[in-house]
């Protein structure tokens, strides 16, 4: 059965921290927990978007927060793409013509 891993990519519009008025902000969190500012790739979603499609990725929903109108927008892309499937186990190999060892009492 195919699985799936999720991230969540996050475009925010907020006050700039050096005073200059806004500046938007794309954060990623990935299937594994981790919270990346991803802002350096690119400026726009799109280009975050596409980088994220080279590694795989597909977008299935974008959500707008509506409890944050004007200036602070908040938008979450919900990407997934199958999971990769896990290793199976290896097997010990025996050389040809080699018999068990025993242990006799």
């Amino acid at each position: 059965m195919l699985k799936w891993e999720y991230a969540l990519l996050v475009r925010r519009r907020q006050a700039a921290s050096n005073d200059a008025g806004w500046e938007v902000v794309f954060v990623w969190y990935g299937p594994d927990g981790s919270m990346v500012d991803v802002t350096a790739y690119g400026d726009t979603a799109l280009t975050h978007l596409n980088r994220a499609g080279d590694q795989g990725w597909e977008l299935v929903a974008m959500s707008e927060d509506p409890s944050l109108p004007g200036n602070n927008e908040l938008h979450r892309y919900h990407l997934k793409r199958p999971k990769p499937a896990a290793p199976q186990p290896r097997q010990r190999m025996r050389a040809p013509g080699r018999s068990r060892r025993t242990i006799s009492g």
